[in-house]
């Protein structure tokens, strides 16, 4: 028995005249991934991408996994294929799925019927194979209005498909549609679930971490490259950038009031990311802020960083509290990831009393203790970079 995958659009339907745009573009990112994974084919009809696999060295199980973090489907089914008859379908019923219904108590029987040529129509089908499981597993029941599991049956023009239980897709739109952006990578909680959001709206992400080298350890490095690799998985490849800023911060201490350290510190990060971001095509920038939750990222704090960038600043985690972004992070896997315990830069020389209401004129007036531009360009110079490639 063949088996396939049946992979359901999300927004994608909608999209009119731009159809097509978004419909390859999501198949290029599924026969990227399936490389992976053996040979495969992978086509599309009537909303459906169908992955089959082209010999028995196929994985099908890591492909089903893979296919789980694609953005722009809703739905994946594994099912079987038959021939375009009832003996061949009822068959295929009887030997596939008994698996998907072990300890089901209702199910109901859905059928479409693309080749109106097939000698039933699609409710007859049903009450055929409806008929066929009831006498397979007698203590199975028909609930044709909250069934605990739907059993497929498409006839098309060149065989069938049956299958049981969709598994929810990624959602979203194709990574790729939406342009370009830089993530602000630290090692926390926020920031990779923020890098989530954006690719899942079709944008593809690249993103940097600043480091404090030696105050900060190569441990807490090598949990940010992490953290890439775990976002990678539903974003795909992303080129890693690290910066230091242990000259900025040292500076920061011999010249700067301590409860003005934070808020400088982000607006050099900004600065250098903007650049960054600029020079290697991106739309905007992407930071794991949530509104209050810390002393930089009251609303005040936050107008007197965002001056330092010239793109856009995209804030998907601002209006979600703190669990609300760990249930995200846990459902991601990265929640363990981040709260390793290894340091970042921004824990490294905190002050006691962080300014949470800053006066924009007393924080450029502080920055003007440094040569900003000085400092921004060497720790530009420090800039490495790496391609971390989502690993399944």
């Amino acid at each position: 028995m063949k088996e396939i995958l049946l992979c359901k659009y999300g927004e994608i339907v909608l999209k009119g005249a731009n159809r097509r745009y978004f419909e390859d573009q999501l198949c290029k990112t599924l026969r990227h991934r399936a490389k992976s994974f053996g040979n495969f084919e992978i086509t599309r009809s009537q909303s459906t991408i169908v992955i089959e696999p082209l010999d028995d060295f196929a994985d099908m199980d890591g492909m089903f996994e893979c296919t789980s973090k694609v953005f722009g489907l809703v739905g994946i089914s594994r099912a079987a294929v038959c021939e375009k008859s009832m003996e061949s379908i009822e068959a295929t019923v009887r030997e596939y799925i008994p698996q998907f219904l072990e300890g089901k108590k209702t199910f109901k029987v859905e059928a479409k019927r693309s080749d109106k040529r097939f000698p039933l129509n699609s409710v007859e089908i049903s009450a055929e194979m409806g008929g066929v499981i009831l006498s397979m597993m007698p203590k199975i029941r028909v609930n044709v209005r909250e069934p605990e599991i739907v059993v497929h049956v498409e006839v098309r023009e060149f065989g069938a498909y049956v299958h049981a239980g969709q598994f929810k897709g990624a959602g979203g739109m194709p990574v790729g549609t939406n342009g370009k952006a830089l993530l602000l990578l630290s090692g926390g909680i926020d920031s990779p679930v923020a890098g989530y959001m954006i690719a899942k709206r079709g944008v593809c992400i690249d993103a940097v971490h600043f480091e404090s080298f030696p105050y900060t350890s190569e441990r807490a490095r090598e949990k940010v490259f992490e953290l890439a690799r775990l976002v990678s998985q539903y974003a795909g490849t992303i080129r890693l950038h690290v910066v230091s800023l242990t000259h900025i911060q040292e500076e920061l201490v011999k010249n700067c009031e301590e409860d003005y350290f934070t808020l400088l510190l982000r607006r050099y990060m900004m600065a250098i990311a903007d650049r960054i971001a600029r020079e290697t095509g991106c739309g905007g920038l992407i930071t794991g802020e949530s509104l209050g939750q810390v002393a930089s990222q009251t609303m005040q704090a936050l107008g007197v960083t965002d001056p330092m960038a010239s793109l856009p600043v995209f804030r998907p985690c601002i209006g979600l509290d703190k669990e609300e972004i760990v249930q995200i992070a846990r459902r991601i896997n990265t929640f363990e990831t981040s709260i390793q315990p290894y340091e970042d830069c921004c824990t490294v020389f905190t002050p006691k009393h962080p300014r949470t209401r800053p006066d924009l004129g007393k924080v450029i007036e502080q920055q003007k203790r440094l040569d900003f531009d000085a400092l921004v360009e060497e720790a530009y110079s420090t800039k490495t970079e790496e391609y971390i490639v989502p690993e399944f």
